[in-house]
């Protein structure tokens, strides 16, 4: 692109210096829904360009030196920003240099084809000096506007595919989605050392070339977003089977909570059974004047009978023994538990839902109220026209990171051993009945909405 004149000279300056700019506004593209602070990106684009510039400015160091230093100071700036998951920051880091490199190859391949057909034609041949400015001018806006195209392209596919962002990444899983990026980039440099040999040598490059060129640098684009998106659909596979294992267990605990029901209606039926012997035996006591001994054995009879009752009484077996072992397990961790919870009777909801409901919101309350200084649990439910509600608050400690993909917050635990499915069940039974879910946090509470509609 070198050409003799100011124009020339002033074009190809200005489009060197606008070319890193562009460059790094890609990188923060890519890197934006990796990163939990998106304010940070804009660092992010002005290292890479304000690096990219001053060595050009210098023009000490080779292009392709310089790429490299300028995309390695915004891994830094990353890192500084979002201290967390380096692994995922080096394969984000890797992946927009071979991007734009496979990008500037056939962009290059392009423009000189281009460029060099339309300076061959009789048209040209026969035109005025201002008219050859004006290509020169076209092509290389042409030049730079298909390169932001392609590595754009590629940037939507790769952020496209790749599911859980928010995910740490293992050195494992870095070795294996840095693979293909590898490839690309050693072909790169390959195919540009032969095809600039030829070029020196012969002075002209054969079209065949070119073209197998062009078709392995997109394939090799291609192959790097194949292999995330296999990578991640393994991933989301292996998520769904675990959730599956989750939802499993959570029957067996539904079940389990049933046949305490079960229980309690044998020990009421039971009682019920007794109680005209319990009767009998206080109107003996009362008979023979022994009205001390009537009252302890009324108190005795009293605290059976609450035992069996139970306290929470929300309109439903099952959902009042889940309610009944939550507060049970609240008080023993000094967690202040209140619940307004009452069963929509009927309705289409059915008790199995509304379980899974409240064992995964509130067992989430139950592990994050304990870390803050005044624990508390408050459970509530209501209706407003044919919407069914549930609210769940519990004291927070701390600040949530979002999945922005899943519009959930990122769990703090492995999700090997279960968690970081729980609201995931949830919004599934939410929009099983046409509603969804909504998460505030507010003044140190974290408080979960669950709207299900009422036939």
């Amino acid at each position: 692109m070198v050409e003799s004149g100011l124009l020339f000279n002033l074009v190809a300056g200005l489009l060197s210096v606008v070319e890193p700019i562009v460059q790094g506004y890609c990188l923060g593209r890519l890197v934006k829904p990796f990163m939990e602070r998106k304010e940070k990106v804009k660092l992010v684009w002005a290292a890479y360009s304000l690096t990219m510039l001053m060595f050009i400015i210098m023009n000490c160091l080779s292009t392709t030196v310089a790429v490299m230093i300028g995309i390695f100071v915004a891994f830094l700036v990353m890192c500084r920003a979002d201290k967390k998951n380096y692994e995922q920051k080096i394969f984000l880091s890797a992946t927009f240099f071979s991007l734009c490199w496979l990008a500037y190859a056939i962009t290059g391949i392009l423009y000189d084809n281009l460029y060099g057909s339309a300076t061959h034609t009789d048209f040209m041949a026969k035109s005025p000096d201002y008219l050859w400015d004006a290509l020169y001018v076209v092509m290389c806006i042409v030049y730079l506007m298909s390169e932001i195209l392609i590595l754009l392209a590629g940037i939507w596919c790769v952020r496209k595919v790749y599911a859980y962002k928010g995910a740490n990444m293992t050195k494992k899983e870095l070795c294996i989605l840095l693979a293909p990026v590898f490839t690309g980039a050693v072909g790169f440099e390959i195919i540009q050392y032969y095809r600039s040999f030829y070029i020196m040598e012969t002075g002209e490059i054969t079209e065949a070339y070119d073209m197998w060129a062009v078709i392995y640098y997109a394939v090799s684009i291609a192959v790097v977003v194949v292999v995330i998106g296999l990578y991640q659909s393994i991933k989301v596979k292996q998520e769904e089977k675990l959730q599956n294992e989750l939802l499993a267990a959570q029957i067996d605990s539904i079940r389990h909570h049933i046949g305490q029901v079960e229980c309690l209606y044998q020990n009421i039926r039971g009682i019920k059974h007794d109680m005209a012997n319990h009767i009998m035996t206080l109107e003996r006591l009362y008979a023979r004047d022994k009205t001390e001994e009537a009252r302890a054995y009324s108190t005795e009879l009293k605290t059976a009978l609450a035992e069996v009752d139970g306290e929470i009484k929300s309109g439903n077996p099952v959902t009042d023994v889940i309610l009944q072992e939550l507060k049970s397990e609240a008080e023993k961790r000094n967690i202040h538990f209140q619940s307004d919870f009452y069963y929509p009777t009927g309705t289409n909801i059915n008790a199995f839902d509304v379980s899974v409901i409240l064992n995964n919101a509130l067992q989430n309350a139950m592990e994050n109220a304990g870390k803050s200084e005044t624990p508390h649990i408050s459970v509530l439910s209501y209706h407003r026209n044919n919407a069914y509600m549930i609210e769940i608050s519990n004291s927070f400690a701390g600040n949530l990171q979002w999945d922005e993909e899943r519009g959930l917050p990122v769990t703090s635990k492995e999700k090997t051993d279960g968690h970081g499915y729980g609201l995931s069940n949830i919004r599934m039974v939410a929009r099983k009945y046409s509603g969804d879910i909504a998460i505030d946090l507010k003044d140190s509470e974290f408080r979960l909405s669950i709207m299900l509609m009422m036939e």
